[in-house]
């Protein structure tokens, strides 16, 4: 069973330098690597002077670079899928003539991407896979995606399949919107069963990790704060935050005094809120950290000697509990606090929403009798409560 790794923070902190100091640390192992860039603004090829791939390319001993064009995927592996969106959503009102629009539609390139990882970690060809995510709220709809998709196909699929059967020979004449044909539909399937997978390989505490990057600087700690409140917010597991660009305490130069005061304010709020995951502390280097070289400081003096790449199987952040009068459940969500969330039961699902994001959660079957009698939000956890109707 393989590994990923999925680095994330606000713009400029580091993190692509920081994945790829993993990607050369397992690399060194001896573990066949894979380092993947799903941020349109790739900066791999820089680091490793190399011109831009389609698929990946070796550009160390055990070491593979990957920047993912969707366009390409989409041309290369889901012909008949595209074709069948285009045609429809082709009205009067709205024409996609070709793909370059059709990539355009939210989502699409973020839904590409990660059906390109899952497709090469099913491969089994590399043992870790090292994902440079675009900033932050770019990478929250990354993965967040599959899960809000598929909750949509799971409502209107079954409508769709007999709309097609019924309303396919006449629906061009009569409703002006081409519906896919059976091999088009077929794919269509296949992407709802794939939706599945990637929730399952993204949430699978023992394969997935989210790693966050940040500095010690007000509005960077206050968007890592709430980033990490929303991968809770979504059960993804984030098992670990580097602190970039660390002052050293004995520079002896009054300019920097009071910034090294304001970076140790901020350290220590990033460490009472991640005091329950490892924290890893990257100095500011004298020089640049951009190529081999300055990868390697990173790999040299922070993360060598480390368990970077350990499974933390204690650390849980929804969890279902059996009681007397029925059922809890239990969401860790830091950062969150009572006036943030609001949160109500709709049909089988529970939506809870804070600031601009929602996640809908369906209800198990065991629980399709019970109703919500209470919830509390108590030390950063929400608790549920369900009790039979």
């Amino acid at each position: 069973m393989g590994r990923l790794l999925v680095f994330t923070g606000k713009g400029g902190v580091g993190k692509t330098s920081v994945a790829a100091a993993h990607a050369r640390n397992s690399a060194n192992e001896g573990r066949k690597t894979l380092l993947v860039s799903t941020d349109m603004a790739h900066n791999l090829s820089d680091i490793f002077e190399i011109s831009p791939e389609k698929e990946p390319k070796e550009v160390l001993p055990n070491l593979f670079v990957l920047e993912i064009d969707p366009n390409h995927i989409m041309e290369n592996d889901y012909w008949d899928m595209s074709r069948a969106i285009m045609n429809m959503i082709h009205s009067p009102g709205m024409l996609v003539e070709n793909l370059e629009e059709l990539m355009g539609f939210p989502g699409m390139d973020e839904l590409l991407s990660l059906l390109k990882i899952m497709e090469i970690y099913e491969s089994n060809e590399f043992e870790r896979i090292i994902i440079d995510c675009a900033p932050t709220g770019k990478t929250l709809s990354l993965l967040k995606f599959p899960e809000l998709l598929s909750w949509y196909m799971e409502k209107f699929f079954p409508i769709g399949k007999i709309a097609v059967r019924i309303l396919s020979p006449v629906s061009k004449a009569m409703f002006k919107v081409e519906l896919p044909d059976k091999r088009a539909m077929s794919d269509i399937e296949k992407m709802y069963l794939k939706l599945i997978q990637l929730q399952e390989l993204l949430k699978n505490r023992g394969i997935t990790s989210v790693r966050l990057v940040s500095i010690p600087e007000k509005m960077v700690v206050e968007e890592t704060k709430r980033n990490y409140m929303y991968m809770n917010l979504y059960n993804f597991q984030v098992d670990g935050i580097y602190i970039n660009r660390i002052l050293p305490k004995d520079m002896n130069n009054n300019f920097f005094d009071e910034w090294i005061d304001i970076q140790g304010k901020y350290r220590k709020e990033l460490e009472e809120v991640f005091s329950n995951i490892p924290i890893y502390y990257i100095p500011w280097f004298d020089s640049d950290l951009n190529g081999l070289e300055g990868i390697d400081q990173i790999d040299q003096k922070v993360l060598k000697g480390k368990e970077i790449f350990k499974i933390h199987e204690n650390l849980k952040s929804e969890l279902y509990e059996k009681t007397e009068d029925g059922y809890l459940l239990k969401i860790y969500l830091p950062c969150a606090g009572k006036d943030d969330l609001n949160m109500h039961e709709s049909d089988n699902d529970i939506i809870i929403k804070i600031g601009n994001y929602k996640r809908n959660i369906p209800k198990p079957d065991t629980l399709r009798n019970y109703e919500i009698t209470a919830a509390k939000m108590k030390e950063e956890m929400l608790t549920i409560t369900f009790t039979k109707k």
